[in-house]
């Protein structure tokens, strides 16, 4: 079995951790950052492409943060949804609260907590809560993704 390299410690939000030597390291030099979601205020989303309610989004990465993905969490009231449109890249959303329905001009599904939902680039589709539970997913595109509304 594989010796695992000796890991140091996590440190509080908004305190550098310390290195091997126990001195601090440089957050400004980290490569690799902790989001938290519960430290991220939801921003109302007032675009066309949503309809049936309010709607709120939490920005994981910014267009600086990342040079491959954009990654964000959309919170959707009761009946909430997004309307008909495409993406230019695939879409991954990772369902984390309440009940909601992925639909394509196909079918339709119920997703739950736990679900990956897997949207091929230009797949026409839309995405919301039930008319009885709010829901919130994770949603991964790549950078520069554009998203084109089909739904009027």
């Amino acid at each position: 079995m594989p010796v695992m390299p000796e890991m140091r410690r996590s440190a509080p939000p908004g305190q550098a951790p310390e290195n091997e030597e126990g001195s601090i390291t440089r957050e400004e030099n980290a490569r690799m950052k902790v989001h938290r979601p519960s430290e991220i205020p939801a921003q109302p989303v007032n675009a066309p492409l949503f309809t049936g309610g309010p709607v709120t989004r939490q920005t994981l990465l910014t267009p600086e943060a990342s040079k491959d993905f954009n990654l964000g969490i959309v919170n959707f009231s009761p009946g909430a949804r997004n309307k008909m449109h495409t993406h230019s890249s695939d879409q991954v959303l990772f369902v984390t609260a309440g009940k909601g329905i992925i639909a394509t001009e196909t079918e339709q599904q119920i997703i739950v907590p736990g679900d990956v939902v897997h949207i091929a680039s230009e797949e026409k589709h839309w995405h919301g809560a039930t008319h009885d539970s709010a829901f919130s997913h994770i949603a991964l595109t790549a950078k520069g993704s554009r998203t084109t509304q089909v739904e009027q």
